[in-house]
């Protein structure tokens, strides 16, 4: 039964629901989604029924009267992984939709949330955030944000993410920046699975030590491909099954199966589906955190001044701008290990695949473990010799 704190949610940029699975976990209800992609609407349709779901936000004309807005707005101008366009991009660039529709609110929603990669604080030095901001000030918002990390959240996946909340009425400060837990660092890989990028080995490896780093929609060879996994000490190179991709983001396995009934859809599509969403464990905590009673100190605030590189957390109101002094991790829920979360039998990592792994990591200058270089060898050795007796 809900309460009278609890929020009525219009979801932008819904996506497969991440934030909106999150927000019901801490009791709060959504009460519209908007999303353009065919293969999400799919997947919105049957796991929120009875949710008004729109389509494309260049085409809704109005909010109904929801205490939160949420949107998740398009990565793909912002994010290492896309094409880099910045905040004008004509992906990103849509979250002008976002303050058209807050203007048009008649209340204005209490809070507003956005969330996006954590690249958007570099790309451009900054130039999306300086927009952001802008646009929410001259509205009258104060605002907060906090890069934050999935793995603070119970799940083996390092996710770095922007959330970012504003309000007319509200303080966002004390919801995002109080807890603090402090990051925690495996010092010793001895025993643990290893995730990283196969698709890269020049420019960007993307180690995690008991984790995976981040699942993409995207990749630099233009495909949503899943991270590799090693077991130290195994020679053996996998990728996780697309349900445990799912699990790796909070939802419950096969949450994107309903794409499966789409005419002349591929799997990739189910796999970009997982790579866009957002980490529903931290929407739950977000939605948690809306409910907080706590006051701000300030405690750990300095000046950010007009012009310098974005923090990792900082707040601002009517011209005053401060950065923040905290971790990515405000919390540190129990998380598994990565070997021991996986439910699903992982696919070995191709002999192709690996080939083109060790032809870049080669060439490349990235400090590369030598026991991985030297496993991927063998692993490569292995995939050879069952394609030659399968031939």
């Amino acid at each position: 039964m809900g309460t009278e704190d609890d929020l009525r949610v219009a979801a932008l940029f819904a996506g497969i629901g991440g934030i909106e699975v999150g927000l019901h976990q801490a009791g709060h209800k959504t009460i519209l989604l908007c999303e353009w992609d065919d293969y999400a609407r799919r997947v919105l349709t049957e796991r929120f029924q009875g949710v008004p779901l729109a389509g494309d936000i260049a085409q809704l004309e109005a909010l109904p009267e929801a205490e939160l807005v949420t949107a998740g707005f398009p990565c793909q101008d912002l994010s290492q992984a896309g094409r880099t366009a910045g905040i004008t991009g004509s992906r990103s660039g849509l979250a002008t939709h976002v303050f058209r529709l807050l203007d048009g609110a008649n209340p204005p929603p209490k809070w507003l949330l956005l969330e996006n990669v954590s690249f958007m604080l570099q790309l451009d030095r900054g130039a999306a955030m300086r927009w952001l901001t802008t646009q929410l000030e001259e509205r009258g918002y104060a605002w907060a944000y906090r890069v934050v990390d999935s793995q603070a959240f119970g799940l083996p996946q390092r996710r770095q993410r922007v959330l970012l909340l504003a309000s007319k009425s509200e303080d966002p400060r004390p919801v995002l920046l109080n807890p603090d837990y402090g990051e925690a660092v495996i010092q010793d890989r001895t025993g643990l699975a290893c995730g990283f990028y196969w698709t890269e080995g020049v420019r960007g490896l993307g180690w995690a030590v008991d984790a995976i780093p981040t699942l993409k929609g995207g990749s630099t060879i233009g495909i949503p491909s899943p991270p590799a996994i090693w077991q130290s000490g195994s020679a053996r190179i996998v990728t996780p099954d697309l349900r445990d991709a799912e699990r790796l983001q909070g939802f419950p396995a096969d949450w994107t199966a309903p794409v499966d009934d789409v005419p002349g859809r591929r799997k990739t599509n189910r796999w970009k589906l997982v790579g866009n969403a957002v980490s529903v464990p931290v929407a739950r905590w977000i939605g948690e955190r809306l409910l907080t009673r706590e006051d701000y100190n300030g405690a750990r605030d300095g000046a950010l001044e007009d012009g310098a590189r974005w923090p990792r957390a900082a707040w601002g109101c009517r011209g005053e701008h401060y950065e923040v002094a905290v971790s990515m991790w405000p919390v540190a829920y129990a998380r598994p290990h990565l070997n021991e979360f996986l439910q699903f039998e992982p696919r070995l990592l191709s002999a192709r695949a690996t080939e083109g792994f060790l032809r870049r990591a080669r060439r490349g200058t990235l400090r590369i473990p030598e026991d991985l270089i030297c496993e991927a060898e063998e692993h490569l050795a292995t995939m050879s010799r069952q394609l030659r007796i399968v031939a």
